[in-house]
């Protein structure tokens, strides 16, 4: 089991370098100055996200403030090295992305900086203009590695997928053009037609291809528990557990015209083929999948069986023209060959991909836990939550919502006394499933 954390570990960790270098040349470390700290992380967003607020009294540099003196116009590198109370380190390399004087007198001038990964300033700078063939997850490494694209050198962990699919890029952002392949993909562990969807994204670890089936199946990092029994430094935290979470908040807002008219139960997709001008219209529901896909709990939520019998079986409709012959790869002679063959399969991952998505986001918590750099976005953990009322002395797990969950984002807190992780969890379905 990981080491124990405490709520006495969420006071002070350490901000051992926050080195800024001006785009002319020179330096300055300004973590000494730093009053608030927060790093981002989440499944939804390309990259890494930080902002600082840190004070300057002037004369930091030649006897000018730093936003004078280096001076502080964007695009700068930053070095920076956090360490929280477990001794888990941060090592990152961010870029200067905003600047902003929050507060300018004659004794003090108050800056806030907003930072992102070299990734994200790329990203702005290079647009998608080739054509791509073969494997889908394949063209997610090529955008990422080739020099003329995002060119990064950082650890990727893409999942492979099983369908191919050909594409010209348009003069498409690069993170725009991986996140619209991603509700394109199929991961290669499944039957088709039974799940579809990826989420791409950035943590300190490098950057992430994965499906939500991959997501919901890993082990959970850490088994955490909620109670209001004081934990004493980590002394009382009962056995089998790794810490306490601090605060929790629970939304249990539920929208049913919401979740029907995004289909996340059944939807329905509407196809033309023009190489034949053949019609389909193909409808699916979570009956008919649920048996295959990887839950979080133990069932996806059940409706009331009163409408089962509703004059339409779905509640989303989708219209597509099936993409035939557009684009066969090879030679000219395995074109002619191919040029019967579909490019992308709708029938097996448009309406797998809507569901999955809108299912994921069905139970969603937000817990504050002592600061824990070992966290990213993308990690399973395990919460226990007690039952509300009877006996507080001898609470049983929430059997309905407790369990495994995902981190969909992820903030890391700190202040020269302070550093706290707030952690943004979701999962699929109900029930309090022990592996």
């Amino acid at each position: 089991m990981a080491e124990q954390l405490s709520s006495d570990r969420g006071r002070a960790s350490s901000i051992d370098k926050f080195s800024v270098i001006s785009n002319k040349g020179g330096d300055i470390n300004l973590s000494p100055a730093i009053s608030e700290l927060k790093y981002y992380e989440s499944i939804r967003e390309a990259t890494v996200r930080m902002t600082i607020v840190y004070n300057d009294s002037g004369g930091s540099i030649k006897g000018k403030s730093v936003l004078e003196a280096l001076p502080l116009v964007g695009t700068e590198k930053a070095q920076v090295k956090i360490k929280d109370n477990n001794d888990n380190n941060l090592d990152l390399t961010l870029y200067v992305t905003s600047v902003d004087p929050l507060l300018e007198d004659a004794k003090k001038t108050v800056v806030s900086l907003q930072l992102a990964s070299k990734e994200h300033v790329r990203n702005q700078l290079v647009r998608i203009n080739k054509r791509f063939d073969g494997k889908l997850s394949d063209h997610i490494t090529e955008i990422l590695t080739n020099e003329s694209f995002i060119g990064t050198d950082k650890t990727l962990d893409i999942e492979e997928t099983q369908n191919n699919y050909n594409f010209f890029g348009n003069n498409k952002k690069a993170f725009y053009t991986c996140t619209w392949l991603a509700k394109k993909g199929v991961p290669n562990t499944t039957s088709p037609g039974k799940t579809a969807g990826y989420f791409f994204y950035e943590t300190s670890k490098g950057f992430h291809f994965k499906s939500i089936d991959k997501l919901i199946e890993q082990e959970a990092k850490k088994k955490l528990i909620f109670n209001e029994t004081p934990d004493n430094k980590g002394s009382t935290i009962p056995q089998g557990y790794d810490g306490k979470v601090l605060e929790l908040q629970s939304d249990n807002s539920i929208n049913v015209q919401s979740k029907l008219e995004s289909g996340t139960y059944s939807t329905r997709v509407v196809l033309f083929d023009p190489f034949n001008c053949v019609y389909q219209v193909i409808e699916k529901n979570v009956g008919q999948t649920e048996s295959d896909l990887k839950l979080a709990g133990k069932e996806l939520p059940q409706l009331n069986s009163e409408f089962d019998e509703a004059v339409n079986g779905f509640t989303r409709t989708t219209y597509m023209l099936k993409d035939k012959g557009s684009l066969p790869s090879g030679s000219t002679e395995e074109q002619i060959d191919k040029s019967k063959e579909a490019n992308f399969d709708p029938e097996n991952i448009l309406n797998q991909s809507i569901m999955r998505y809108n299912q994921l986001f069905t139970l969603k918590k937000s817990i504050t836990i002592p600061g824990d750099f070992s966290l990213n976005a993308g990690d399973a953990i395990f919460i226990d939550i007690p039952e509300a009322g009877g006996d507080k002395k001898n609470q049983k797990p929430n059997a309905e919502v407790g369990g495994l969950y995902i981190i969909s984002d992820l903030c890391h807190y700190v202040t020269p006394d302070r550093c706290l992780t707030k952690l943004n969890l979701i999962r699929d379905s109900y029930g309090r499933k022990v592996n």
